[in-house]
């Protein structure tokens, strides 16, 4: 259906048109008038009669003039009636600029931003703050093998305090999402919280930039080239080791399809193929940094090197994750009949004091529990099946019972939640080039749980923001790198957030900085 607003456009502009053609027939009209009225007079004249002799010289003057005053009288109507009108013109438009909202229109006081508009600059301000994290954490790995703690620790010191106040930022946006503050003044003021606190981070990352590259030798104004080849021997160190560790992390993965459900191993199913990938990018940037740095090119070695050394760090996370997520379901194999026997003592304590119990039917809960329990117990006898997920269930079957938690159920709580948290936080960091505000703040809120001892709550968000990245990745698709993209690995670099697409070579590679500095490095 057509809008009122939308229906009464034509006969405003209707009208609009009118109004300016008026004045157009009127502009010209007193244009032609100007402009005919000298040969009109001119014409009307007599001719000038010969002077007496004795004719008096100043009688005469009049004559030879040949201007009267009925002849000034319709020029100055003409230019007042010009005037006149060009005023008005100008008021109607000066009016209509002030209060016309339309787009491409220019009004007298800037528009105060809505709060949708609001909202994503400040989606927008947490995925970056949180990219320049991701980013000055993973290079900061790489130079403490360098150089040691006391070294790096002004940078050390510049990334918790930039951390600091992404968490804040994330914790504010939660509350803003969850409708708190309601007032819309306040909620105005908790975007502008959010964006500064994300500025803040950035600021306090980009402050530290400069001296990174100079401890590292990588500073470009003076040469660059001192700390290029040290760099570049401890990546390529972690390049072979790395490499020797995916083929067992292969044979780990499949061990883990043999002896466990599906869905044990799923959160790291793509994990070897993805470290393969950053390999071969790094591979390739590392030769090209070795090459360039032989020819004197400093400025494409510290940028090659940049590139390279981010994708061997990603292809770390890739296979750590699959090695732990190996590791954690040993112990929690290992902690599944504990649990289970810690479960049913519970049950048997609720049942023996209903009076603890807070729902009006007691049995109902313990109810709930055995059913659980017994599946449980099923799976453990029936063949291959999800650890994890058995305690995950196991913990949340008693959790609601009033009776007080066993040890052994506390440790299962704690290794679900450690487990859910880590993984979704190694998909995040390897496909950040994706992944949307909305999962980061579940991640951020998952954390946070976590370090609070909510172990319950930190699984239920790690699961949420690992669904909404994986939505993200699916959403994007594969990433458009132009004319480089048979490079190998260059797509994935874009996903893992390496590199940024901002020119048709995939961008530049992402450094230590923040908003200001971590692109600083251009081709």
């Amino acid at each position: 259906m057509t809008s009122s607003l939308i229906r009464g456009r034509p006969r405003r502009a209707t009208a609009h048109i009118r109004v300016r053609v008026t004045h157009a027939v009127l502009g010209a009209l007193a244009g032609a008038g100007w402009l005919v009225l000298p040969v009109m007079t001119a014409e009307a004249h007599d001719p000038v009669p010969v002077a007496s002799a004795g004719a008096v010289p100043g009688a005469a003057a009049p004559q030879e003039d040949g201007t009267s005053a009925a002849d000034l009288v319709l020029p100055l109507v003409a230019g007042v009636t010009a005037v006149a009108l060009a005023g008005y013109g100008y008021l109607r438009r000066t009016r209509r600029a002030r209060t016309r909202t339309t787009p491409g229109t220019v009004s007298a006081q800037p528009p105060v931003p809505t709060p949708a508009d609001s909202e994503r600059q400040a989606r927008a301000a947490l995925r970056l703050a949180d990219d320049c994290v991701r980013a000055s954490r993973e290079e900061l790995t790489l130079v403490r093998e360098l150089f040691g703690e006391k070294q790096t620790e002004p940078f050390t010191h510049a990334l918790r305090a930039a951390e600091t106040e992404l968490s804040a930022a994330f914790a504010i946006w939660r509350r803003y999402e969850e409708g708190v503050p309601e007032e819309p003044s306040a909620r105005r003021q908790a975007l502008v919280g959010v964006i500064g606190r994300c500025a803040e981070a950035g600021r306090r990352l980009d402050a530290e930039a400069a001296a990174l590259d100079r401890l590292r030798g990588l500073d470009e104004a003076e040469g660059g080239d001192r700390g290029v080849g040290a760099a570049l021997t401890v990546a390529e160190e972690r390049f072979r080791e790395l490499a020797g560790r995916v083929v067992p992390a292969q044979e780990t993965l499949a061990t883990l399809r043999e002896r466990y459900a599906h869905s044990a191993g799923r959160p790291v199913a793509g994990n070897v193929e993805q470290a393969k990938d950053r390999l071969l990018f790094a591979t390739a940037r590392l030769n090209e940094a070795r090459q360039a740095a032989d020819a004197g090119d400093v400025g494409r070695a510290v940028r090659r090197l940049r590139a390279g050394e981010g994708a061997v760090v990603q292809a770390g996370v890739l296979v750590d994750g699959v090695e732990r997520l190996a590791a954690r379901l040993r112990e929690a194999a290992a902690l599944v009949p504990a649990a289970l026997t810690g479960a049913e003592a519970e049950l048997a304590a609720v049942r023996g004091g209903p009076e603890r119990t807070t729902t009006a039917d007691p049995r109902a809960r313990p109810a709930h529990a055995d059913m659980v329990l017994a599946a449980v117990r099923e799976e453990l006898t029936g063949g291959p099946y999800d650890p994890l997920d058995a305690l995950r269930r196991i913990t949340r079957a008693v959790e609601r019972l009033d009776g007080a938690r066993s040890g052994v159920l506390d440790t299962a709580a704690l290794l679900v939640a450690r487990s859910s948290v880590a993984g979704a936080e190694e998909f995040v960091a390897v496909h950040r080039g994706a992944v949307g505000a909305q999962a980061r703040a579940r991640l951020a809120e998952a954390v946070r749980e976590l370090a609070a001892g909510n172990t319950a709550r930190a699984d239920a968000a790690a699961g949420e923001a690992r669904e909404l990245a994986e939505r993200d990745v699916r959403a994007y698709g594969t990433p458009s790198v132009g004319t480089e993209a048979a490079t190998a690995g260059l797509a994935g670099a874009v996903l893992g957030g390496i590199l940024l697409t901002e020119t048709p070579d995939a961008g530049p590679p992402v450094a230590y900085g923040g908003p200001r500095t971590r692109s600083r490095h251009h081709a």
